[in-house]
């Protein structure tokens, strides 16, 4: 989904997406570098904004590749949660993906990454809008899910 910036005068993306890699009853996250930005030395799940003309499934393997340098599986759509960020609406996809344990060769925007239980994840200095996915991610590793 795409949105005409008034402000700027350009197009600018309204939809992001993040990769969540389930192990059990882990989660796959990754902590952001220190910087200027309200992300700075965040817990994330992986992922970033969709760009124009791009599906989800592309976006967040794009992502993975140039965060990580890892190729990943989309595997299924988990749900999405909808917020404001700088007064804008927003939407946050979640999808689960999956890729090889050793294929995280590179930590180009993250200074660390984990797999932790949900409960740990929740309880974490976690960015706002991956925050808000918390109740659907609480759902998608329950056992029979």
């Amino acid at each position: 989904m795409v949105g005409q910036d008034d402000t700027a005068g350009k197009i600018e993306s309204l939809r992001s997406v993040a990769g969540i890699a389930i192990k059990s009853d882990l989660l796959f996250v990754a902590r952001r570098k220190k910087d200027h930005t309200e992300m700075s030395h965040r817990w994330e799940f992986p992922g970033g904004k969709v760009e124009e003309g791009e599906s989800d499934e592309s976006a967040l393997k794009r992502e993975f590749l140039e965060e990580f340098g890892a190729n990943i599986d989309v595997i299924r759509f988990l749900g999405e949660s909808i917020f404001e960020n700088k007064g804008r609406t927003r939407t946050l996809a979640a999808w689960e993906v999956s890729f090889s344990p050793g294929s995280i060769r590179q930590l180009n925007e993250h200074v660390e990454v984990a797999w932790l239980p949900i409960e740990s994840i929740s309880n974490m200095e976690l960015a706002d809008s991956d925050r808000s996915l918390i109740p659907i991610l609480e759902a998608a590793v329950k056992p029979g899910s």
